[in-house]
């Protein structure tokens, strides 16, 4: 089994500019890369170093003081020599767009529908980018940090 740094190197060598930044920690690589490069970036992992298998994409806040605000993990995996790898995206909050990575993996649909739903990130070029959990007519993305606990409608106890 290949060591998921190997991978970033690879990264690197293809184009310098796809990496950011590299975490490495409790046994897991994160590859922070540029948004404009984010399917790039999966083409190349999907089709040259067999990383198949979208297993995961999920976004987060870290709060309205925080910039950048936003970002979005995709947890990657390979069928092949069972390696991990996490790429991350940083997301401005005056500008929380990346492009959708649907074409890569069709799995990514849901995903990114949720990570819209609940942090109001969006995804360019996603083939149905509207709500999945919530309500059509929520008020406001539930998981940003900023969210109030009690939701943006009067609240009683009664």
């Amino acid at each position: 089994m290949a060591n998921p740094l190997d991978f970033v190197e690879k990264l690197k060598e293809h184009d310098a500019s796809w990496v950011n930044d590299v975490l490495s920690a409790h046994g897991e690589v994160t590859v922070c890369v540029p948004r404009e490069s984010i399917i790039d970036v999966c083409t190349v992992l999907r089709d040259e170093h067999k990383f198949d298998m979208l297993a995961d994409l999920c976004g987060g806040d870290l709060g309205p003081e925080e910039e950048p605000r936003f970002f979005v993990n995709y947890h990657l995996f390979s069928t092949t020599h069972h390696n991990r790898l996490r790429v991350k995206v940083l997301l401005s909050e005056d500008d929380p767009k990346v492009a959708s990575v649907t074409p890569v993996w069709k799995t990514a649909n849901w995903h990114e529908r949720e990570t819209y739903d609940f942090f109001g990130i969006i995804f360019d070029g996603h083939p149905d980018l509207r709500r999945i959990l919530l309500p059509s007519d929520f008020d406001g993305f539930a998981l940003r940090k900023d969210y109030p606990l009690r939701g943006y409608e009067p609240y009683s106890l009664n």
